[in-house]
């Protein structure tokens, strides 16, 4: 459960593995070959025989991608990673390529300008991105073709597959059986006149079938494929070692466990129209399905949608996860502000203290992500990941930036707090309390039902934007109940079109990151709650309830830029925090939050 702090990068052996690569494409008879982050599951947590983009370039960000030809190689990464990929990639081998705005057909027409053959992994890209590739080089004599993964050929001492055990998902953490959902979703099936639906999202197998799992760190899933058909029977494809009696019986006689070799060879057997959603499934799916004469329709995966819409059952364990998960960060919040100002405490300090404190809670399952424990200069790379090589002493006067979450059986959580560590560095309160003015202006937003987060995302930024600041990664995005952290379609960011509906579980994260001296982040998380209709008003509105409760650093607020709508929010907050967690807490923790929690 505890993180590892060993650096994984591979700067000295980058080289080496980047000619390996090199030589098996030249055997292949390939000019590029294309090294995405992702595994065969679209996840954005990969198994360790899954890292091969790690693996090759030494950068470890959780989305990125290479492309390697035989005399060049570019990385591509998102504004997230563009001070991180310079930290772990040898910048003398490697382009740094920055996306959305850098694309891989550029980068093809630039490295490949006579044209050429281009190779990928079709278990590792989507139907959809294949299709984009394909049409943005249409005419320029680069073709893409279809290949065994040439890393797994030169990878020597590659991991073996995950195959971890799968736990039953009690209904009474999920809100409704397996059953249920499965009838439900067949039924979707079946209005549609089609026959079967396949699912390689893992998190969505996990939703519909009720289980969990660790074949992935940090997310509490198996490593499968399923094919619901439209008389809500499923074929479960997995490793059979990962099943035992009681999870055998907890399916059920309508869910047939196939070993997971057999999925593709399964395909040919299937009768059409059968649902392949091309935004998440391996190309190879529709193609050998084609190959086979059967019949497919482009169809989204049908339990995205409804797995975001937590049940009853499931935002009553989200709120008591964090009430337990807050009480653990009060604990750990007293010690640090004791500690941090004496000076010798380190990032991993930090990070081993915070898992003590949620372990003592006794049902923590794992940390939800590695944490970003980030001193001083480090808080400003926005997914830094502390190791023993990085690992910076937290100095008394600098800003601390702790964004860190948990896996109870009951909840997932996800929580940011930018601390003061001594002294407050009077260059940093503006960009703080603007940073708090956009959580909050967020969080107490109501809004008329049918928007999607693209239409509010800048309700965030606006005071930024006022001072000329922002901040490049989304203001929120989806999470699971005891699922992943990060959870699709919604999101708060001016790229999500997927429309807020009640249940989703979203954070609202704001940030403001200055290289070189600080980064600062503040994140709640909120259900979507209503709509509602208050006493005069003309219509009913959505809303964010607040699930997480920890006091927010006011010692960085400049009060009077904070105003007083936000002051009196700031205030109620604290005062519910409190209220809260008071009961959870020793006679220490309970005394330090009631000063954390004065009013300003």
């Amino acid at each position: 459960m505890l993180q590892d702090f060993r650096r994984r990068t591979v700067p000295e052996t980058g080289a080496a593995r980047l000619a390996l690569l090199r030589e098996a494409m030249r055997e292949a008879g390939v000019d590029a070959f294309l090294v995405p982050r992702s595994d065969a599951h679209q996840g954005e947590n990969v198994a360790e025989r899954d890292e091969r983009l790690a693996w090759l370039t030494g950068f470890t960000g959780s989305a990125g991608f290479a492309v390697i030809a035989l005399e060049r190689a570019g990385i591509f990464v998102d504004g997230r990673y563009t001070i991180q990929v310079r930290d772990e990639v040898d910048t003398d081998i490697y382009d740094i390529r920055n996306i959305p705005g850098d694309r891989a057909e550029d980068y093809l027409r630039e490295v490949l300008p006579g044209g050429g053959r281009v190779a990928f992994d079709p278990w590792l890209h989507t139907g959809d991105a294949i299709s984009r590739l394909e049409k943005a080089l249409k005419g320029r004599q680069i073709g893409l073709h279809r290949s065994d993964n040439l890393i797994d050929r030169v990878w020597e001492d590659q991991p073996e597959p995950p195959a971890n055990p799968v736990l039953v998902h009690p209904v009474e953490y999920a809100g409704r059986s397996s059953a249920e959902k499965r009838a439900e979703i067949a039924a979707g099936l079946m209005e549609k006149g089609r026959a079967a639906q396949i699912l390689t999202l893992p998190d969505s197998i996990a939703w519909l079938l009720n289980i969990r799992g660790s074949d992935i760190a940090r997310t509490p899933v198996v490593h499968g494929f399923a094919v619901l058909k439209a008389d809500a029977t499923v074929e479960f494809f997995i490793n059979p070692r990962e099943i035992d009696a009681t999870v055998r019986d907890h399916l059920g006689p309508d869910v047939s466990i196939r070993d997971v070799a057999d999925f593709e060879a399964a395909l040919d057997g299937l009768t059409g129209p059968v649902g392949v959603d091309p935004a998440t499934a391996p190309v190879m799916v529709a193609d050998r399905l084609s190959a086979a004469g059967i019949e497919t329709v482009a169809a989204v995966d049908p339990c995205i949608l409804p797995k975001t819409r937590k049940t009853e059952a499931e935002i009553a364990g989200t709120r008591e996860a964090h009430l337990r998960d807050g009480a653990a960060m009060v604990r750990f919040l007293a010690w640090f502000d004791k500690r941090a100002p004496e000076g010798g405490l380190t990032e991993i300090d930090a990070v081993k203290r915070l898992e003590e404190e949620r372990a003592a809670t006794g049902v923590l399952k794992e940390i939800s992500f590695e944490t970003i424990s980030a001193a001083g200069p480090n808080g400003a790379i926005v997914h830094y990941r502390v190791s023993e090589a990085s690992n910076r002493e937290i100095v008394p006067g600098e800003l601390f930036l702790l964004d860190s979450g948990a896996q109870y059986q009951d909840g997932t959580t996800d929580i940011t707090r930018t601390l003061t560590t001594g002294s407050v560095p009077e260059d940093a309160k503006v960009p703080y309390t603007l940073v708090l003015r956009g959580m909050i202006a967020m969080s107490d937003l109501r809004w008329p039902e049918g928007l999607a987060g693209r239409e509010i995302d800048a309700v965030a930024r606006a005071d930024l934007w006022r001072h000329g600041m922002d901040y490049d990664h989304g203001t929120g995005h989806g999470v699971g109940a005891y699922l992943g952290v990060h959870e699709g379609p919604a999101s708060l960011s001016r790229r999500s079109g997927a429309k807020l509906e009640p249940g989703m579980i979203l954070s609202i994260e704001p940030g403001y990151y200055r290289e070189g001296a600080f980064g600062i982040r503040i994140e709640n998380l909120g259900v979507v709650s209503g709509p509602k209709r208050r006493a005069g008003e003309d219509r009913a509105m959505l809303e964010f309830e607040t699930l997480t409760f920890a006091p927010i650093d006011t010692r960085l607020v400049d009060v009077h830029l904070l105003g007083r709508e936000a002051r009196d929010w700031l205030n109620a907050y604290h005062a519910e925090v409190r209220e809260k967690l008071t009961p959870l807490l020793d006679a220490d923790a309970a005394a330090w939050l009631e000063a954390a929690c004065r009013p300003v």
